[in-house]
């Protein structure tokens, strides 16, 4: 699994459906110096546990947008696929409501890219390349800055659905970072204590917390 972080986001143009909308050449670089992005991947539409994330990062758009962030989904279904899915309520399994662009990626060259496609290709006795596993992408999320740079990333495994707490609060270590230069220690919240970056900020801090 390549390791993304500190490196410039993989870019693409491909299909999004975005507010019930086909948009054709959709790129994350329309929010390079203007929003932070949280772009995920997540395995198939008409799925179980994917709904559950996509339904509740959409419930969450708030908090996101009062953060200045943008998020983005992306699965190797087609936009057709994406756009049944959108307009089929929820009490059917759907995810009729959610207003964010889904990206499709059925070449499935921009799971490859983010290395989250499941699966690999390999050559069979006939010298013929096949593809071993299932060609969907794993659930990975990326946290992407301004400048288009990766600062966090995380990737679970298709039957663990993820935490859309855990990224809000990375979004807030970020650009706590970002604004104010202090480091976020472990388990780091919003009004919580950070530091400096150096051995007296950290020796003041540890102490500040033995009290």
């Amino acid at each position: 699994m390549a390791v993304l972080v500190g490196k410039k986001a993989p870019s693409f143009k491909a299909t999004a459906v975005v507010n019930g909308e086909f948009v054709e050449d959709f790129s994350l670089e329309q929010y390079i110096g203007k929003k932070h992005v949280i772009f995920y991947f997540y395995p198939m539409d008409f799925t179980f546990v994917c709904p559950t994330e996509i339904i509740a990062f959409q419930e969450r758009m708030e908090d996101f947008e009062r953060k200045n962030v943008a998020v983005v989904g992306c699965s190797t279904d087609t936009h057709f696929s994406h756009f049944a899915w959108l307009n089929t309520p929820q009490n059917q399994g759907g995810i009729e409501g959610v207003n964010y662009p889904l990206v499709a990626d059925a070449a499935k060259t921009i799971s490859q890219n983010y290395d989250v496609l499941a699966g690999h290709y390999e050559y069979n006795d006939e010298g013929e390349m096949i593809f071993v596993g299932e060609p969907v992408a794993y659930r990975g999320l990326f946290l992407i800055d301004k400048e288009g740079m990766v600062r966090h990333q995380v990737v679970n495994d298709m039957p663990l659905g993820r935490s859309i707490d855990e990224a809000l609060r990375m979004i807030d270590a970020l650009q706590y970072f970002e604004e104010k230069g202090e480091v976020c220690p472990a388990n780091w919240e919003e009004g919580k204590d950070a530091m400096s970056a150096t051995k007296e900020g950290v020796s003041n801090y540890l102490a500040s917390k033995a009290h």
